[in-house]
């Protein structure tokens, strides 16, 4: 072995000039690699540890895998064919081409690199060309990452009831025709891009189109029983806060990430995001207490999630006292839709959203997109995309106004497809395999769905077999005492 002085040997060298090439930017390679792992982590442990523990025991399993379930089918498809129909050639203005993603291209070649990323002017449509200085893996890996917790956060509104071989059908089936149209329309070079709607880091490509497909397919996968909803307490509230916790902090790749280079406006993004998140926390308890006299730790978590997610369009386009506005209007109104409205609106007790999906992600991304057409600082707003007329309405000018009535009409065409695109997904799932649980998987729970239970404690809706041979699929089978003896 060469002692510690010495000279490389020359096909190290020549590798090691392959492997990092004179373009790379490492330093924006690696943030961006793990800003990617933080967006990752962010569903899988922390939102399969939200859902394990915030539904009823008898649901925990069958919550946590629709999670883990989603995680690994995105993955899976989206180097397959999904990435190209979100960030690739286009084939429709909302759509791109479809094809893998698996090779080892890069992003951009060595000849001719300019300094910094540069732009081009097309008339009236002022349009971003987006060159970061890494391979192509990176942003494949990136963006897989946003598209999971789509889906991820979409299965909160049917828990506890929806047939997991429907879910199994249903997920790519959605990824394909509902995520890749927000995706490529807003961030892949697609017309809402082109006409100048900003939506910095998903406000509506993740979770405007998530809440508002998830209350749909809800819809049509139909309610709980009707125990399940009268009464459906947290099995493990500290397991919930654990998993609220991974949420929050890997809310810092999940913003910090797409300036896609690790600059100024990454900075900005993630003070803005700890900060609205903060507020909005604060104001979602004092609202229980004023109102309720009691604070609730799980309302804690509603508002601090719809802080998250209210700033995420703005993240790197506000300042810090925008950030504080926003965590106080994100705070308030999905707390007044929630608890308010939600008690009295008909198609809110018709509609069974068990985790409140439309309120927390759905009202707070729209919200939030709303906002950034207020809120939008210029200067900031060209450090993203350099589209040099976008500008807050509080900044003036009429481009403010235009700006409000861009991100409106964004949020609408999310919300008009995802309608219409979830209800005929479900009944095309519909017509192969039934929606909903049977009455008596519904009644059971995990023991009869998986055959599997999350915790080794007698309860609600599980039955203890008293035959020694009664064994299940996993090979556990049940003695007469009752003790659990493996076979």
């Amino acid at each position: 072995m060469a002692g510690a002085g010495a000279p490389l040997p020359v096909a190290y060298q020549a590798w090691t000039s392959l492997a990092v090439p004179d373009w790379l930017n490492k330093g924006d390679n690696a943030w961006q690699m793990v800003s990617a792992t933080l967006v990752g982590i962010q569903s899988m442990p922390g939102l399969v540890i939200l859902y394990g523990s915030i539904v009823k025991k008898k649901w925990a399993v069958n919550s946590a895998f629709m999670a883990l379930y989603a995680f690994a089918a995105v993955v899976i498809c989206w180097v397959t064919w999904a990435y190209k129909m979100s960030f690739g050639d286009k084939l429709l203005p909302f759509w791109g081409k479809a094809g893998p993603a698996l090779g080892q291209k890069f992003l951009i070649k060595q000849a001719a690199l300019p300094a910094t990323p540069h732009y081009y002017n097309t008339g009236a449509l002022e349009t971003a060309e987006i060159e970061p200085y890494y391979p192509m893996a990176t942003m494949v890996w990136f963006q897989c990452v946003f598209a999971a917790i789509a889906v991820v956060i979409l299965a909160g509104s049917v828990l506890a009831r929806m047939n997991f071989k429907a879910w199994m059908m249903f997920v790519p089936l959605w990824l394909t025709f509902s995520y890749t149209i927000g995706a490529f329309s807003l961030w892949g070079g697609g017309f809402l891009f082109q006409w100048g709607v900003m939506d910095y880091s998903g406000g509506y490509v993740i979770h405007l189109s998530s809440g508002v497909a998830g209350f749909t397919a809800a819809y049509w996968v139909g309610p709980r029983s009707k125990k399940d909803r009268e009464r459906f307490p947290p099995n493990n509230v500290l397991l919930t806060l654990t998993g609220a916790g991974l949420l929050w902090l890997g809310w810092a790749g999940f913003n910090g990430g797409d300036p896609y280079s690790a600059n100024i406006d990454s900075s900005m993004a993630v003070l803005n995001t700890n900060v609205c998140a903060a507020t909005s926390l604060l104001v979602w308890t004092w609202l229980d207490v004023i109102f309720f006299n009691k604070p609730s730790v799980i309302g804690a978590v509603q508002g601090m999630i719809t802080g998250l997610v209210c700033i995420t369009p703005a993240a790197g386009l506000v300042q810090g006292w925008a950030a504080i506005v926003m965590g106080v209007l994100s705070g308030s109104v999905p707390w007044y839709t929630m608890m308010v409205l939600g008690k009295k609106l008909t198609i809110f007790q018709i509609v069974d959203d068990t985790l409140a999906v439309f309120h927390t992600h759905a009202v707070a991304g729209l919200l939030g997109g709303i906002l950034t057409g207020f809120l939008a600082e210029p200067r900031l707003s060209s450090l993203f995309l350099a589209v040099t007329n976008s500008r807050g309405a509080v900044y003036g000018g009429s481009a403010g106004g235009v700006q409000i009535l861009k991100q409106l009409v964004g949020g609408l065409f999310v919300i008009g497809w995802n309608l219409v695109a979830t209800s005929i997904i479900c009944v095309v799932v519909k017509l192969v395999v039934p929606l909903r649980m049977t009455d008596e998987e519904l009644l059971i729970g995990d023991d009869a769905v998986h055959g599997e239970e999350a915790y080794a404690l007698w309860g609600d809706g599980e039955k203890l077999s008293l035959y020694k041979d009664d064994t299940t699929q996993h090979g556990m089978a049940m003695a007469s005492s009752g003790a659990t003896q493996v076979v």
